[in-house]
């Protein structure tokens, strides 16, 4: 599972939330290209940390496939320009990817 969070600039909230229904419809289109993701949990942290913080959890069955949709991403055009388009949204200091994996 990979955990992925980040902040919206302030000014740019409305644009974030466009951006991220362009990108969720590009996913819905785009199935096949991430037939390996198991579970996608969007959320915003409310309380603890720092609040309004996005967070994206991301179930897979394995690394192997996280690197599977990471290397079609990086190779599809709309892709490209949909990462393009969030950069100047989000404080790129504020960005950060974790992998978790089940305690057995």
């Amino acid at each position: 599972m990979t955990v992925d969070k980040w902040m919206v600039k302030p000014e740019k909230q409305a644009e974030h939330k466009e951006l991220m229904k362009k990108f969720h419809k590009f996913m819905k289109d785009s199935a096949e290209m991430f037939r390996e993701m198991k579970l996608l949990g969007e959320y915003t942290q409310m309380f603890g940390g720092v609040s309004g913080m996005y967070v994206w959890m991301v179930e897979y069955d394995s690394l192997a496939d996280l690197e599977k949709i990471s290397k079609k991403m990086e190779k599809h055009e709309e892709a490209k320009k949909l990462m393009q388009e969030w950069i100047p949204l989000i404080d790129p200091a504020s960005v950060s990817t974790n992998v978790w994996t089940v305690v057995e």
